[in-house]
């Protein structure tokens, strides 16, 4: 497969292209010739990808894990680390036995990847993923490590939607079940050369719907079928630390850059253009959040501004490598209305009780940036333009379609699974074991003593 740097495809392609086959493999019997002709891994894009990946499981510890720590009750904080923690690791296991496979293993399928790289079969240190340009390649582990580590944050941030009232082990065996049947085939319609969305066009530069609106929609599904936190709406369930809340933001954002510029995968302009959107996206959202707050609520609020860091994050992670700068800023500047018209207006609506609104800053976000991506990308707005023959139009569209694919496959997954977990292990602990707290109740310790 060809690939053209300047292509608002070439992301995709490269993940795609560099998991149905090395590039390279080195036989015992290859010809001199043909091992002299080979690419060399660039030393400069390797480390890159290497403090990318680094930089992503920060995001998840412990960066998300105080995100969410913070914004329950001192009682449940351990609980939430935990959770985050035993996610984290569970899936960075299934991802190696048998998940880079069914996203990435060369299948034709337009849904799954086969199992021909289950345990890692034919990933050794010699074998290499493609980039953005043919010549250039990356070893073909730290591309698979790079993705396990979307794989391994993407379920953890589903817990923030039922925090505080769910057993550890329905945490545990749903998450798992969740990356085999949603999370592993969305990766690979979106990511690879043959799966279902990629072949329509549809733009996805770090994980708009594969991570974003696949978590928002489960968390949402989740915060209904667990039900409501006992007390909910009456009793007070403030965040217990909004400096370890901020804290996690911040980490997060931090940990980003890795997530948005790793996304390239090699060290080049396209990097840089995803570390510029990935400042000023989320920096607009910050400072939009905060406006709104003040001509709604009288005061911007500290939970305010890490709330819209993350939706900034959110909103720009589709469209980090593909729009420009100041359609960054506009994206960040929009999207935290719309999220906080969700978690404000709109959940107490409809009354579901999702913790860390997850639905509301994730789903809503991711979905916005997904869509935003299509009109932003356009060059008349300073994105890198469209594939020939697209318009702003039908590549609007085509993200559209993207999405509803995306909440319709996870929705009918994740509310299988649910039900699945429910009548396994049960969701949800008893009310004693909620009042008492499941730091205590669940794990046996609590997070601070008098």
């Amino acid at each position: 497969m060809q690939f053209n740097r300047s292509s608002f495809f070439g992301r995709i392609a490269a993940v795609s292209a560099a998991t149905l086959a090395p590039v390279v493999a080195f036989a015992q019997d290859a010809a001199p010739a043909a091992a002299a002709a080979a690419p060399v891994p660039n030393k400069g894009d390797v480390a890159f990808m290497y403090i990318a990946t680094l930089l992503v499981l920060f995001m998840i510890i412990p960066g998300l894990a105080l995100f969410y720590g913070g914004l329950v009750r001192a009682k449940n904080m351990l609980s939430v680390l935990m959770q985050c923690t035993m996610v984290c690791c569970v899936l960075m296991l299934i991802w190696v036995i048998y998940g880079y496979s069914f996203a990435f293993g060369g299948s034709e399928s337009a849904y799954w990847g086969g199992t021909a790289k289950m345990f890692l079969a034919g990933v050794t240190k010699d074998s290499t993923a493609a980039t953005f340009t043919k010549d250039v390649v990356i070893p073909e582990y730290i591309f698979a490590m790079f993705q396990m580590t979307f794989a391994a944050i993407t379920p953890a941030l589903i817990i923030g939607a039922f925090a505080e009232r769910i057993k550890f082990s329905a945490v545990v065996l749903f998450c798992a079940l969740w990356a085999t049947f949603v999370y592993f085939p969305i990766a690979h319609m979106v990511w690879d050369a043959n799966g279902l969305l990629f072949k329509m066009g549809a733009l996805d530069f770090a994980g708009g719907t594969v991570v974003h609106i696949n978590a928002g929609v489960a968390g949402l599904i989740g915060a209904i079928m667990v039900g409501k936190r006992t007390g909910y709406g009456k009793d007070m369930m403030a965040p217990h630390s909004m400096t370890l809340t901020l804290v996690g933001a911040a980490m997060l954002w931090f940990g980003w850059f890795g997530f948005n510029a790793g996304s390239n995968l090699e060290a080049s302009g396209g990097a840089m253009l995803a570390t510029v959107n990935t400042f000023v996206a989320t920096a607009a959202a910050v400072v939009s959040w905060s406006i709104v707050e003040t001509f709604t609520r009288g005061k911007a609020s500290m939970l305010g501004a890490a709330s819209g860091m993350v939706a900034g994050l959110v909103a720009i992670t589709p469209a980090a490598g593909i729009v420009g700068p100041m359609g960054a800023i506009v994206m960040g500047l929009i999207v935290s209305p719309l999220c906080y018209f969700f978690v404000s207006v709109v959940k107490s609506k409809f009354g579901y009780d999702d913790t860390a609104d997850v639905f509301g800053v994730h789903g809503v976000g991711g979905m916005f940036g997904a869509l935003g991506t299509g009109i932003f990308a356009s060059t008349s707005l300073g994105g890198v333009g469209y594939a020939e023959g697209v318009t702003m139009g039908g590549q609007f569209m085509t993200q559209l379609t993207a999405v509803v694919i995306t909440i319709v496959w996870c929705g009918i997954g994740s509310l299988i699974l649910y039900k699945i977990v429910d009548v396994i292990v049960g969701l949800r602990v008893t009310v004693e074991a909620e009042r008492e707290g499941l730091d205590l109740a669940s794990h046996g310790e609590a997070a601070y003593h008098s």
